[in-house]
């Protein structure tokens, strides 16, 4: 397989997880059950934190330190601008977070549904970064760090937790009047950030390839942002919150053994 199908191929994976999730409103009657929410959030959740770990800081502690640079500093500096670049959004982009009725960000006139799609949209944007970034990695200098297997287990992990992902903004848009048709359009279209935040990502590591560990722990902290900011309140909220703590605990079992085990 040549390097641009790789490329392409890695990129396609995390969205076609949102596709085929979107597409449970045509199989699924009603909106999805509080319980399997939870699970499903707290999946993701497990998910996220521990490709943040695998393979994005790691990676780029032993990029750093086998560039003979300080093995600590674009892990620390890149996650806190990643935390700092995600506060920005979320507290400038309009969005409504889900079992919530208070948007967030600046205020807005766009409707329920738009501002639903925009906080799944706003969390998609680091998933896409991080795949980007890996596979920019497998591409440049950074390929003895991070393998094509390395680099397709993040988008593999990425692809699984983004199916629930896809269910969970599409279920609820049929119970506030949207048709099935148009509920599956909103739940695609919040992940398509990804491939474009993947491009872009591997555009800006290519021009720029000595910084790839800040932009590896950048998307690090961008990710770790959405699970402590959104992933984790929501996936805890109300009764029965050890379900999604199950839930976070298998994500992050997979996650984990998808990175070691293909890494």
């Amino acid at each position: 397989m040549s390097d641009t199908l790789k490329v392409v191929v890695g990129i396609v994976i995390p969205l076609l997880g949102t596709t085929l999730g979107a597409a449970m409103v045509f199989f699924m009657k009603g909106e999805m059950k509080p319980k399997v929410q939870k699970v499903l959030l707290g999946f993701a959740s497990g998910v996220m934190i521990a490709a943040s770990v695998w393979s994005l800081l790691i990676p780029a502690i032993e990029m750093e330190e086998a560039a003979g640079g300080i093995a600590w500093l674009p892990a620390v500096v890149g996650f806190l601008i990643g935390v700092g670049f995600l506060l920005l959004l979320d507290s400038v982009i309009p969005h409504l977070h889900l079992n919530s009725d208070r948007p967030e960000g600046r205020p807005s006139k766009l409707g329920k549904s738009l501002m639903l799609m925009l906080a799944v949209t706003l969390h998609n944007i680091p998933e896409g970064m991080a795949v980007g970034v890996v596979l920019a990695g497998m591409l440049g200098s950074g390929g003895a760090v991070i393998s094509t297997a390395g680099a397709f287990a993040l988008a593999i992990g990425i692809a699984i937790q983004n199916f629930p992902e896809g269910a969970i903004i599409s279920m609820p848009l049929v119970g506030s009047g949207l048709s099935r048709r148009k509920a599956f359009h909103y739940g695609f279209l919040s992940g398509v950030v990804e491939p474009v935040g993947a491009i872009v990502t591997i555009l800006l590591t290519a021009l720029v390839t000595p910084i790839l560990p800040y932009i590896l722990s950048f998307a690090a902290g961008a990710m770790f942002y959405v699970v402590v900011e959104e992933l984790i309140p929501e996936a805890q909220a109300g009764e029965h919150s050890n379900i999604g703590t199950i839930g976070a605990a298998i994500g992050f079992a997979l996650m984990m053994m998808l990175d070691v085990a293909l890494g």
